[in-house]
């Protein structure tokens, strides 16, 4: 029985020290529904992420491809890198690019030239030939015609059957002559055009041998300046590394920036990108060095939308430029970037969450003090909003919709006619905005 007694006792402790609990934590809930009424400085702003990137850079490139150069386009891998952060100095080694198919192709273009210049020299040799037995023909045929006249000559008191004969076997002899001489002419302007035509096709293979070499040449990269080694970012954000190709277009193998003036690059949505200006300042905080802030400025707003990868919606590029320098910032790192549009002094402002609307889109409060204060709602941030009017600062309010809603009393009645008025601008506004826009189109 005693035993009885004691668990029942326990029992009950227990329940009462829950009812106590339950107690303390209802008043404790009930605390923290309220919020005071602020009044400071409010800022409007967008935050978005980003990533440093220099403001300058000098880019590491492959040897020329393409320009006055008798060299096909074509990709070259890159087939060796130093360490993406390697500091380097003027003439340091920075890569090696594939030499196959270059190789390849200065191996086709020697043994063209070699068969090239061995037709030419044969040509040349046939032509030394073959006009030196014309010659030969024109200057016997000379003789023959020198005969042919004496025994016109010497015939002269002969028969007119023996002259005649005479006469006609001279002007068949000065015709051979003609014939050959013509013929020498045509042979050696023939001559003259082939050996153009092979001399043309042995330079041009001679140049692009050349060509080749100077290229082959330049497939060990250097630094031009000192630096730091930063990978290039291709257009799909992906970095350019061993295995990846340079062409004639695009011959950059890495660059080497200048880390005394850095830029947060960033994208922001096209609803905010109306509110970006040139000017306006910005506190950057970077990921790497989460106790440092920093300042800057934005330097440029893109004015053509873009997609980035793997998302559908449209982000405008934002530039900011960071004041001063630190040698701790490099470019890649992430940064945090909170672009202040608007600053106003002394505003009153409380939560978002406060404001309640009912059916006629009336805004209002409830206040601790038993009211539903209608209030005039102005500019709003992330987190807060300013009450032109309606409110005082320090006036307890709630968060959320208190538990018996209709027992609160209306108050600020007067703020209707001001609410409506401001409502019929805006659709006003509204109207003008799309009668120019249907023009525009």
């Amino acid at each position: 029985m005693k035993k009885t007694f004691i668990v029942t006792g326990s029992i009950i402790a227990a329940f009462f020290i829950l009812y106590l609990f339950n107690r303390l934590t209802s008043k404790s809930d009930t605390t923290y529904s309220f919020t005071e009424v602020q009044k400071g400085e409010f800022e409007i702003a967008v935050t978005s992420a980003g990533e440093l990137i220099a403001e300058k850079s000098v880019d590491i490139t492959g040897p020329e491809l393409a320009q006055g150069r008798d060299i096909r386009s074509t990709n070259i891998r890159i087939q060796d890198l130093v360490p993406e952060g390697t500091l380097v100095n003027e003439g340091d080694y920075i890569a090696t690019l594939d030499r196959t198919e270059l190789n390849n192709n200065l191996k086709d273009a020697r043994e063209l030239l070699l068969q090239l210049q061995t037709n030419r020299d044969m040509k040349l040799l046939d032509t030394a030939i073959v006009l030196n037995d014309l010659r030969d023909e024109i200057k016997n045929q000379r003789y023959i015609v020198e005969e042919a006249g004496i025994t016109l000559r010497n015939s002269k008191y002969e028969p007119p059957t023996v002259i005649r004969q005479a006469e006609i076997d001279l002007d068949k002899s000065q015709r051979v002559l003609e014939q050959r001489q013509r013929s020498y002419t045509r042979r050696l302007a023939q001559s003259k055009t082939d050996l153009y035509n092979q001399n043309f096709w042995v330079s041009r293979v001679s140049s692009r041998v050349r060509d080749i070499e100077e290229v082959l040449a330049g497939f060990t990269v250097t630094a031009p300046a000192s630096g730091m080694v930063i990978y290039k970012k291709e257009w799909r954000g992906n970095k350019r590394k061993v295995g990846s190709t340079i062409n004639p277009m695009d011959r950059v193998v890495a660059t080497l920036p200048d880390l005394t003036s850095m830029i947060s690059k960033t994208y922001v949505n096209e609803i905010d990108v109306s509110k970006m200006k040139t000017g306006q300042k910005v506190n950057v905080t970077i990921d790497a060095f989460p106790k440092k802030a920093f300042t800057g400025v934005v330097s440029s707003v893109a004015n053509i939308g873009e997609k980035l990868p793997n998302t559908n919606d449209k982000v405008f590029e934002v530039q900011i430029k960071i004041d001063g320098s630190d040698p701790a910032l490099r470019p890649s790192m992430t940064t945090g970037n909170k672009i202040i549009i608007n600053t106003f002094r002394d505003a009153v402002y409380i939560p978002i969450e406060c404001v309640q609307a009912g059916i006629d889109s009336i805004p209002y409060v409830y206040k601790k003090n038993g009211t539903r204060q209608i209030v005039l709602l102005g500019a709003t941030n992330e987190k807060n909003i300013i009450i032109e009017k309606g409110l005082d600062p320090g006036s307890q309010i709630y968060l959320n919709n208190p538990e018996k809603p209709e027992k609160f009393r209306l108050a600020g009645d007067e703020l209707i006619p001001m609410l409506k008025e401001r409502d019929k601008l805006k659709k006003a506004e509204n109207k003008t905005y799309r009668k120019n826009l249907q023009g525009v189109l």
